[in-house]
């Protein structure tokens, strides 16, 4: 799987290069058994249109998504997220490994 994050709005070029690096993986790294490698393109906007017809001819599947930045981390998720302080103390422990 290649996972590309940009910081702008979906730009065309960005289905060639991601088709590139998934003809690379499929290539050099891929295993025989492997099922072909899957392409995501995380964006802060996309116009679905201008997505369908940059992905039209792919033959490598490529997936296209928005993401959203946010200040606070939702309630829901802090308690499933480890706290900072233990998050050093597994890094702490980890190095001294």
């Amino acid at each position: 799987m290649v996972i590309e994050l940009k910081s702008g709005k979906f730009k065309p070029e960005y289905a060639g290069k991601m088709d590139f690096y998934l003809n690379l993986l499929n290539d050099k790294e891929k295993a025989p058994e492997d099922n072909p490698s899957i392409g995501i393109i995380l964006c802060a906007e996309k116009d679905s249109l201008e997505v369908e017809y940059s992905l039209r001819t792919k033959l490598t599947p490529i997936g296209v998504a928005e993401y959203r930045l946010y200040c606070m981390l939702p309630d829901e998720l802090k308690e499933k997220l480890p706290t900072e302080h233990e998050l050093s103390r597994a890094l702490q422990r980890e190095i001294k490994e």
